[in-house]
């Protein structure tokens, strides 16, 4: 049965990603309820959304009655990320006051961002999912840097409040991870390895 590769995601970052694999995809929206459940810790808030995402579009692609998925074994990837500070979770920030605030907190400091990764075959009813760690440490950030930073670049919907693949690197002093693509929201190493395990490689 001839495969057929599914970003659950609507996310431009992420399918610009997986665009550097050279892989044909199509996306679907897997719009889940985001929200944490009691007691639940960033890493398994993560894993569980990924693999929501994942399954629900399965579900979606299962409902859809044309025929583009029909007679495919459809590879569904689903993805989530969390940063913390401190152990605190750092969202998105929406608009520039919430910007400053989260950048004036992260100056000197280090955030850990945990992006949950999930691999769903809709032939085999297969799950593959991991999580990646990835550390960035912040240089210490004067007032202005700050603001001059917010106003350049307007990460509004990006957590932490940077983008990593633009200026934002002027704001690290150092990275810590496996995967840079990793702090961006899609681990290109580990999901090679996944899609590996759901007979998709990416070099053949």
């Amino acid at each position: 049965m001839p495969i057929k590769l599914i970003l659950a995601s609507t996310s431009v970052y992420r399918q610009q990603l997986l665009s550097k694999l050279n892989y044909p995809f199509t996306t679907i929206n897997p719009n889940i309820d985001e929200s944490p459940l009691i007691d639940e810790t960033a890493i398994q808030l993560v894993e569980r959304l990924a693999q929501q995402k994942a399954l629900a579009g399965s579900a979606l692609i299962a409902a859809d009655t044309s025929s583009q998925h029909n007679n495919h074994n459809n590879i569904v990837i689903g993805s989530d990320q969390v940063a913390l500070i401190n152990g605190d979770i750092v969202g998105k920030p929406y608009t520039v006051e919430n910007a400053i605030k989260q950048l004036t907190k992260a100056s000197g400091q280090a955030i850990t961002f945990y992006t949950g990764l999930a691999v769903y075959s809709t032939e085999t009813k297969v799950m593959h999912s991991c999580i990646e760690k990835f550390t960035v440490h912040f240089r210490q950030l004067t007032e202005a840097q700050i603001g001059f930073y917010v106003k350049t670049e307007q990460p509004l919907y990006c957590a932490g409040s940077f983008k990593s693949e633009g200026l934002g690197i002027a704001l690290f002093d150092k990275l810590e991870g496996d995967d840079p693509n990793t702090l961006i929201g899609l681990p290109l190493i580990k999901l090679i390895d996944l899609l590996a395990l759901q007979g998709i490689d990416v070099l053949a």
